[in-house]
């Protein structure tokens, strides 16, 4: 019987590694470069969370102040990310790409020029409207190049992006701040704008000859891998189409109810990751940290484990082809995690077991969510379906830091918002758990 076995499975073997060694060859390919970009989106994006350590001092400035500095990013984000998925749908994405790192580069070093309220919040406002589109574009961008079974893994490494930029704002903008200061009469954190927001416009300039808008303008591909690239592509919008309805204009995404749903899950989730990525620093000083460079180094932690926890969870959940169960475990997991630190232990190391915790499993929760979406949109539902549950969802960061940053001011303390954020990851979990029928293996 195994000989009789043995003809059959020989070819969906072979298939499958020429498969892999295909999408092996993608990968390195965009996969680093990208990611790059990423790290570099998001440590631009994040760095005010530890310019907040000097720049409030500095400037005057009060946590509600500093929150609503870090929530005025997110009105131009949300304003202009739908418009910029739809131009990277229409442009391609090697303009788009080059066009958004340009400008938010430029925007993230004239944060140094920062004196007052009202430059602060009209530059992160800016920063906000340039970077816009960026990591919808980067979800769309991928669905040219990989099937939905696929993408999880792929996602992941970008999320770990997130947390490598944590890292990497840890270990690199503590030692701006402290070793700087002073420098050509200017603060540390005005340092750490200029050096950290410098590479956005290099890698612009790198993207507009090193990127290409899909696999059938990929010289580095022969004809016969472009055509099964593009092949799979299409397989898995008849895939999805079941629940778009074969859907190809952005109209009939904006009347899917599904679409809502996903932005409230996202709003949920975000509102957690966000309050990691800007008030961690802050959350670590309380621990009993004073030094700006030791609590910069600490941070380091949390994001490094983050990093490598997401990774791995996000390939177990390919592996088993299950996204529900997977997500709910980190949400509600996540939760209660944030909900253990308002208990204050004496124990430094054990608040940072703690806080490392909750960032494995808030983080790892992303790139799995997103994996979702796409197997319910195609066409250019996708490209406006995408970004519009993100636009919507992001819209947590407009309120997330504006509300911690009162939460705290008046209170003293983060408990309530720890608590309140608790209750989103709770109930994002459960919504992804009653509100997406597991209709297929993917989901």
């Amino acid at each position: 019987m195994s000989q009789s076995l043995a003809p059959a499975l020989e070819p969906a073997s072979s298939a499958a590694a020429h498969d892999d060694l295909l999408y092996r060859k993608v990968s390195l390919r965009i996969i680093p470069f990208l990611f790059l970009c990423y790290v570099v989106s998001f440590l631009d994006r994040i760095n005010i969370g530890f310019a907040q350590l000097q720049m409030k001092h500095d400037l005057g400035f009060s946590d509600a102040m500093y929150g609503l500095g870090a929530a005025v990013f997110y009105v131009g984000y949300v304003l202009c990310e739908v418009p910029s998925n739809l131009l990277l749908a229409r442009f391609g994405a090697r303009r788009t790409f080059t066009r958004i790192m340009l400008l938010w580069g430029m925007a993230s070093v004239g944060m140094m020029m920062v004196s007052t309220p009202a430059h602060f919040y009209l530059l992160r406002f800016l920063l906000g409207v340039f970077e816009a589109g960026f990591f919808p574009g980067i979800v769309l961008y991928l669905t040219y190049w990989y099937p939905a079974r696929r993408r999880a893994a792929v996602l992941s490494i970008f999320f770990a992006g997130v947390a490598v930029a944590g890292v990497l704002g840890g270990l690199v903008s503590g030692w701006i701040m402290r070793d700087m200061g002073g420098v050509l009469g200017l603060f540390g954190w005005q340092w750490m704008f200029v050096i950290e927001g410098a590479p956005a416009v290099i890698l612009a300039l790198v993207a507009a000859v090193y990127l290409v808008d899909g696999p059938q303008d990929a010289k580095w591909l022969t004809a016969d891998e472009k055509a099964q690239l593009i092949a799979q592509r299409e397989e898995k919008g008849a895939a999805s189409s079941h629940a778009s309805h074969s859907s190809h204009w952005f109209m009939q995404a904006l009347r899917n109810p599904r679409v809502y749903l996903f932005a409230f899950i996202y709003f949920s989730l975000t509102c957690a990751s966000l309050t990691l990525n800007f008030w961690m620093p802050l959350m670590i000083r309380d621990f009993g940290i004073r030094d700006v460079l030791a609590i910069s180094l600490y941070s380091v932690i949390p994001n490094a484990i983050g990093a490598v926890g997401l990774i791995l969870i996000a390939r177990h959940s390919d592996r088993r082809g299950e996204r529900r169960r997977h997500f709910a475990v980190c949400t509600i997991g996540g939760g209660l995690a944030l909900s253990l630190l308002t208990l204050h232990l004496s124990s430094f190391p054990a608040m940072l077991a703690i806080l490392s915790l909750a960032a494995v499993l808030i983080f790892a929760a992303l790139p799995i969510f997103w994996t979702v979406p796409s197997s319910y949109l195609s066409g250019a539902a996708a490209a406006g379906g995408i970004a519009l549950i993100s636009s919507i969802g992001i819209t947590s960061g407009i309120v997330s830091p504006w509300v911690i940053g009162l939460i705290k001011t008046h209170t003293g303390s983060m408990d309530n918002a720890l608590y309140l954020l608790t209750i989103l990851l709770f109930a994002s979990g459960g919504a992804l758990l009653v509100g997406v029928p597991k209709e297929s293996k993917a989901v």
